[in-house]
This record gives structure tokens, sequence and C-alpha cells, in this order.
């Protein structure tokens, strides 16, 4: 018994040792910190393997918002949409990697939508124009992204050459950066990003719904 759980430690050992760490710090120009940043490591020595989940993620409608604003997920990954409000919500999408409309409804949708091709897909309502938010369709199984802080943490990176992007809602154009992750290491990286005014309309809590009952 002893000597099986040597074995099993051994064996298991180089593959912990093998992986890293980096952490992301991304603010705006003014030094205040960015949130819903989207970071991601493109592997440069080998092709990414990466595996859906095998239960649907889900961006609902709630306060007459699509909540999460942003979404990062891999090729592969199906998504629903409930529908949290009490008044009907006709969503849909017209970016290239993946168009699709699911007209109006309440509570649960009808189907899930699996988004199978890298690139960002832009939500929106036909009922309610206010209503926006991105799904990040990524080729890699290490992402994250960033929380109101401005930070992102991406664990168990394989050592190796990587290029680390960062998409925002508001970045005119990606940001790009080559990165070497060592074995049991922390790759710090900082990010200052020239940010496009916000457009979103904010909506002040009670305001009328403007939709369908």
């Amino acid at each position: 018994m002893r000597s099986t759980l040597l074995g099993c430690l051994l064996a298991c050992a180089p593959t912990i040792a093998l992986s890293g760490t980096v952490e992301f710090r991304l603010a705006d120009t003014k030094g205040r910190p960015v949130a819903d940043a989207v970071v991601s490591l493109v592997p440069l020595d080998a092709p990414a393997h990466v595996a859906p989940p095998a239960v649907p993620l889900e961006i609902m409608q709630q306060g007459q918002e699509f909540r999460p604003y942003v979404t990062a997920l891999v090729v592969g990954t199906a998504v629903s949409f409930p529908n949290r409000d009490t008044v009907q919500h006709h969503v849909y999408s017209l970016s290239q990697p993946k168009m699709f409309e699911l007209p109006l409804y309440a509570g649960e949708s009808k189907q899930a939508i699996v988004f199978d091709r890298p690139g960002v897909v832009a939500l929106g309502c036909n009922i309610h124009d206010w209503m926006a938010a991105y799904i990040v369709v990524l080729e890699t199984p290490w992402f994250a992204r960033t929380g109101a802080n401005g930070t992102a943490t991406i664990t168990a990176v394989p050592a190796g050459r990587y290029r680390a992007e960062v998409w925002h809602p508001r970045l005119a154009k990606g940001e790009t950066r080559p990165v070497a992750v060592a074995a049991e290491a922390s790759v710090p990286f900082s990010f200052t990003l020239a940010l496009k005014p916000d457009r979103r309309v904010h909506r002040a809590p009670g305001a009328g719904s403007g939709g369908y009952k």
C-alpha cells in the first residue's frame, strides 16, 4: 500500500511542478482598475486542448439587463438564457461567430445556444435597446475575467511560451504581449488600457420597463 502511494506521488509530482501562474492587473490611463476585461493565454509551443463544460452556462436577464455583462468561454460551450424578469425579452446576436435569435419569451429559454466558433459575440434585446452583453469565445482553456479591482489570475498554466491577450468592450483593439511561464513561478502582468467612452445607458432603479408583459 505504501509503495503504491509513493508511486502515485512520484508520478503526479512532475505535472504539478511544471505549471505556473499568471497574474494580470489592468488599469485605464487614469490609473483606475478595469473590470470586465477578458485575459487569456494562447500557447505557442503546442495546440491547446479545450473541453467545453457538460452543463450549459447561464446568462440571465434580470432587472432588464444581461447578467453577467461579459462572459468568457471555450469553443463548443452551450449557453442558456433564462429570463428572470416580469417582462418578456427577445434575445439576439448579429455577430459573425454566432448569429441567433430567441423570440419573445419569459422564464426559461426553449433552447441552449452552442458557441462553436471563436470570436466576440455581442448580445442585444429587440425590445429593450439598452440591454447589451458580450460573449468571448476562446480556443484556449487558460482565461479569466477581471473583477472590480482590475485583477485576474490564471492558475495551473503548463510551463512554456504563450501570447497573452486582453479584450474589453471599450478597447478599440485587443492588447497582446508575449509571456513565458516557468514551473512553480508566478508571472505578474500589468496593462494600461486606453478605453473608449462608456456609451451604455445606465437606467435608474424603478425605471419603466418599456417591454411587453
